[in-house]
């Protein structure tokens, strides 16, 4: 049962969603708590235009993916200060606008072929030493400002104006967590890539939301969670020969709709 995880590279992709499971897991519920989904995967999408002039220039493909996310949130925490949008349209409006910069890059500039390619549905079991030193670099940080800024993030996404009332001021607090929320998804593309990074980061948080009410609870039910996904996608993708991250998407939208029947049944029992 265990033989697949006896390859170098089935150890390394294991060791990546470990690692990975505790920033996707910790943020994820921050990301459906705010209502960040749709940022969360357009984040890592926007990183296309890095990846591609990465990849065109000869740098490293995760360094032009990070600039590009970093450029990205930085865009849509700065747009949300004027208060003439909301954050769905914000990222919409710069998801438009990294694809085409990318598109261009890739097509007029570059030409650019596989290695965006890859980047874009992940290569989990290509990884080196520094994907997962990133890994575990972005879970540090997440676990630390979970700490430090979990409150002001609670306070702010409950009652923004009451926040601001009492001299909290949640802009900074807000733009932390946007460029963190970006800093996890980039760091999700070498495992899943970016059309796929929402499987890590929302799918979990989403799926053990239905399970508890208590925030502690819940951020760790779904780091559980996300680990034991990643190491079931590992798993089945050496098992059926089939790409990794498409694997662990298509275990986390099992779990998940199991879960919302389950749940749909439980209320309807409770409702006679």
């Amino acid at each position: 049962m265990f033989e697949p995880f006896g390859y170098a590279f089935a150890q390394r992709g294991l060791a990546e969603v470990l690692l990975l499971s505790v920033a996707a897991g910790l943020l994820g519920t921050w990301v459906v708590a705010r209502g960040l989904a749709f940022y969360s995967h357009a984040v890592a999408a926007a990183a296309f235009p890095g990846l591609v002039l990465a990849a065109g220039v000869g740098f490293a493909p995760m360094a032009g993916a990070l600039a590009a996310g970093a450029l990205f949130a930085l865009g849509v925490g700065r747009l949300s200060t004027s208060r003439s949008a909301t954050y769905d349209v914000l990222t919409a409006l710069a998801l438009v606008a990294a694809l085409a910069a990318g598109v261009i890059l890739a097509s007029n500039v570059f030409h650019s072929g596989s290695e965006v390619d890859t980047l874009l549905f992940g290569s989990l079991f290509a990884l080196h030493t520094p994907d997962l030193l990133l890994s575990l670099g972005v879970s540090v940080v997440a676990l630390l400002a979970t700490y430090a800024l979990g409150p002001r993030w609670l306070s702010a996404g409950f009652d923004a104006g009451a926040a601001r009332a009492v001299g909290a001021d949640p802009r900074r607090p807000d733009l932390a967590l946007l460029a963190l929320v970006a800093l996890v998804a980039v760091a999700a593309l070498a495992a899943v890539g970016s059309l796929l990074a929402t499987a890590m980061l929302v799918v979990p948080a989403v799926t053990a939301r239905m399970w508890t009410g208590r925030m502690l609870a819940w951020q760790l039910a779904t780091v559980a969670l996300t680990a034991a996904e990643g190491v079931a996608g590992v798993w089945l993708s050496i098992k059926t020969n089939a790409p990794p991250g498409a694997a662990i998407a298509v275990l986390g939208g099992g779990v998940f709709a199991v879960t919302a029947l389950i749940d749909a049944v439980e209320n309807k029992i409770r409702s006679r």
